[in-house]
């Protein structure tokens, strides 16, 4: 079994920055690919950034240059290192791993971010 646990949502202005972070547990023989999505409130979830095994990194347009996504090399943690943040980020954002072999994909129970003044 995996487990996944999220840290670092809350509340903050705008402009202000948050860092999240994803361990994942269990039973993973390798590092995998992870990544966040997020939902806001009455939307469709939608990925912000995903990370290779090997640290590529990839991110959705609307958080090129203020999101950065990065991992522990020797570990399935990852981190989501949210700049600038916008009213438009606030969301309930939703750590992944992708298992691979069939095994599908892992989610952690989400954590709150919200950005107002």
């Amino acid at each position: 079994q995996v487990q996944l646990v999220e840290s670092g949502g809350g509340l903050v202005q705008p402009g202000g920055s948050l860092r999240l972070s994803c361990a994942a547990s269990g039973s993973i023989f390798s590092i995998k690919p992870m990544g966040w999505y997020r939902q806001a409130s009455g939307k469709q979830r939608e990925l912000v950034a995903n990370i290779t095994s090997g640290g590529g990194a990839t991110y959705a347009d609307s958080v090129k240059g203020r999101f950065t996504i990065s991992r522990d090399n020797a570990k399935n943690w990852a981190h989501l290192q949210m700049n600038n943040l916008k009213p438009e980020d606030t969301a309930v954002y939703y750590c992944y791993i992708d298992l691979g072999l069939g095994r599908g994909r892992a989610w952690g129970q989400g954590t709150q971010v919200t950005v107002s003044s």
